[in-house]
């Protein structure tokens, strides 16, 4: 049974602006980190410095752990939507794609949720308004893809941004999961990245074998800060916000990120924006503004 929502105050609103800015900060750290890292080790890396960072706080309110099989599951479901498909998806996108690209792709996550919102809760449905603003933010998405992309599924770019679409629709089940669960929010984080940690770091000897631990100054310290704010920081924020206003209030705000990520990944890394970019990023605006 999900927890009742409310409508967003301005303290609410102020944490989901705050959440966005962390979260675009993230693709261009990680365009830093994975390169060196590669992609498993990068996810895995960060949900264990996340999982640190929140294990002070979780001692201090007291350490409770779920009671039941269904609770250890739909933390099981909810690291892998939340932290090990998506980390993993977006980091391997980020080795042939600019980190602007998955920004703007990552900005149809909202749409999702509006959807999976109203489908499957009582007390967060969609109107005729949210309707056309899901169009617009796959028109967005589209636009970014390329309308050829279905006859050149092959090409490299085009898997690289169907993995960060991919890491966009795992977001948004895993929204909907955090709605089904009967646990405190930041405990319940806490396990996710507990699980999530495990899974990657198994994941990671298997495919990539032996971690790098020579990273350059510039990589170390942008995977610190991977870990402490979007992973540590931002699932806090992230799991504490669905709760309290609902998934698809909390993800409309999300559509600051491809916003934020185009613009940091020019200045913070001299990527390029393309006429393109400018259109998609209107039409996923035009859906927030309706």
């Amino acid at each position: 049974m999900s927890t009742p929502i409310s409508k967003p105050g301005p303290k609410e609103i102020a944490l989901m602006v705050l959440t966005a800015i962390i979260w675009a900060s993230a693709f261009s750290a990680i365009k830093v980190v994975v390169p060196e890292s590669g992609p498993l080790w990068l996810a895995a890396w960060r949900v264990l410095i996340g999982f640190i960072v929140m294990f002070p706080d979780v001692l201090w309110r007291g350490l409770i752990f779920p009671s039941n099989a269904k609770l250890w599951f739909l933390i099981f479901l909810t690291s892998l939507f939340n932290v090990v498909i998506p980390f993993f998806l977006i980091s391997w996108s980020e080795q042939t794609i600019d980190s602007g690209v998955v920004a703007v792709l990552m900005g149809c996550g909202p749409f999702l949720a509006l959807l999976g919102s109203h489908l499957f809760t009582s007390d967060d449905r969609i109107t005729p308004p949210k309707v056309l603003a899901v169009l617009l933010g796959f028109c967005g998405v589209l636009t970014i893809v390329g309308f050829d992309a279905l006859n050149g599924l092959g090409d490299a770019t085009v898997l690289a941004q169907l993995a960060a679409l991919g890491g966009a629709c795992s977001y948004a089940v895993s929204g909907l999961l955090v709605r089904r669960v009967d646990f405190p929010p930041i405990r319940f984080g806490f396990f996710v990245l507990g699980m999530g940690a495990i899974i990657l770091i198994v994941l990671s000897l298997l495919v990539q074998g032996k971690p790098r631990l020579d990273l350059s100054l510039t990589a170390g310290l942008a995977l610190l800060y991977l870990g402490i704010l979007p992973t540590g920081a931002g699932q806090i924020l992230r799991f504490v916000l669905i709760k309290k206003v609902g998934y698809s209030a909390f993800s409309l705000s999300l559509n600051l990120i491809p916003v934020l990520g185009v613009a940091l990944g020019a200045l913070l890394l001299g990527e390029v924006v393309s006429p393109r970019m400018f259109i998609a990023l209107a039409l996923v605006l035009a859906g927030l503004f309706v």
